[in-house]
């Protein structure tokens, strides 16, 4: 069979889950920390080996991409200053850490609030860790929060220092796992390290996606997965129809 139909079946599964990876990233265009994905191809039969004696199937598989997965771009999204002082904003790489039942994820949505037992919680609940790995009590107060994360607490007694806020990095070309909208884990084995990232109080960042180009990629991927969805319809009718009718004449 012409290996057309492998070219034309792979790049409509690829182009598939490409859309779902566009879509995903233009519905959260307006997430509060969302980092959107990008995707990455590799050989259908990359990594298996050299075969002695390769299917010819296989072979004319290889030669075409398949979405290998996704990866998360770590650029920096747009700031915007909010006037809460427990709005805090990353101006640079890295995360903050948050302990959920689930374990420690990082997150850059630094949309914090006062626990009524003063703990420093995200929206859902969640205690916000220091560098030591432990939450953070802030006493009551006027709150200041340094760029290097250290929290100052003003009262009528006086100001003291209440903790320091981690920010966590990681090795270069670690491939953070995504779990829900803006919140990741780091892939086994690997350890989170301080990064010197400037805070920024009173700010919270915006999706990392620019809304025209995840638009025009969505229309883009969406005609590319139809021209591979016509391509299969060519290969499964038309070339069938002729095999059938005119082969067996010869």
């Amino acid at each position: 069979m012409d290996s057309g139909l492998y070219a034309a079946y792979t790049g409509l599964l690829a182009r598939t889950q490409a859309l779902d990876t566009a879509a995903n990233n233009l519905a959260n265009a307006g997430t509060v920390g969302f980092r959107a994905q990008r995707d990455y191809f590799r050989s259908v039969l990359a990594g298996i080996g050299n075969e002695t004696s390769p299917s010819q199937v296989g072979g004319a598989v290889n030669d075409f991409g398949v979405l290998g997965g996704n990866l998360i771009d770590e650029g920096q999204g747009a700031v915007t200053a909010t006037g809460n002082p427990l709005d805090l904003a990353l101006n640079g790489p890295g995360f903050f850490a948050i302990q959920t039942q689930q374990g420690v994820q990082y997150t850059r949505d630094g949309a914090f609030l006062r626990s009524d037992t003063g703990q420093l919680q995200t929206a859902q609940g969640e205690p916000v860790l220091d560098a030591t790995g432990q939450p953070i009590t802030v006493p009551t107060g006027a709150i200041s929060i340094a760029p290097d994360g250290s929290i100052s607490v003003t009262t009528a007694e006086g100001s003291a220092i209440a903790g320091k806020i981690a920010v966590c990095g990681f090795p270069p070309d670690t491939a953070l796992v995504a779990l829900g909208t803006n919140r990741f884990v780091a892939p086994e084995g690997v350890q989170a390290a301080g990064v010197d990232t400037a805070i920024q109080q009173g700010s919270l960042e915006g999706s990392n996606l620019d809304v025209v180009n995840g638009t025009m990629q969505l229309i883009l991927v969406q005609r590319q997965a139809e021209m591979m969805q016509k391509a299969l319809s060519v290969f499964n009718n038309d070339f069938d129809k002729t095999a059938a009718e005119d082969l067996g004449r010869v």
